[in-house]
């Protein structure tokens, strides 16, 4: 499956125009590791280090459906892997939205914030979610 293909399945499933955009602009062969780029594109989980997964684009579709993201929210995400889904997030709540990723595998911290570096919105802590982000760390 290709990009395209995805979004023509994502749309057939009847999710928005501002999610199916944010997907639009997203590459997600940014997120997953080399030997699986060819792969991104399938509705389906792949690896992505740590014991962790990329998780299935149509899951990943169905959350953004149910947040009912709006421009300008602020959005804390625990467990924020290699911070795909902050980048669709990020294509949702604009410029004037925050995006807030937690990430307790280092590996997989460092992987996103590499990943999501050209994103001005986006800021990803190394942590354990259960302890959250407190306020003089930028939220």
């Amino acid at each position: 499956m290709n990009k395209t293909q995805l979004l023509g399945h994502l749309k057939n499933q009847g999710f928005s125009k501002k999610i199916l955009n944010a997907f639009a602009k997203v590459k997600r062969e940014n997120f997953v590791p080399k030997d699986l780029e060819e792969r991104a594109y399938e509705d389906r989980p792949l690896p992505i280090g740590g014991g962790q997964t990329i998780s299935q684009p149509y899951t990943i579709a169905t959350m953004l459906k149910l947040l009912n993201l709006k421009s300008g929210q602020k959005v804390l995400e625990l467990g924020s892997g290699c911070g795909y889904v902050l980048a669709l997030i990020s294509g949702i709540v604009g410029n004037k939205g925050k995006v807030y990723g937690v990430e307790i595998v280092k590996e997989l911290a460092n992987k996103s914030k590499n990943n999501i570096k050209d994103y001005k919105n986006i800021k990803v802590y190394n942590r354990d979610g259960k302890l959250g982000v407190k306020r003089s760390s930028t939220i």
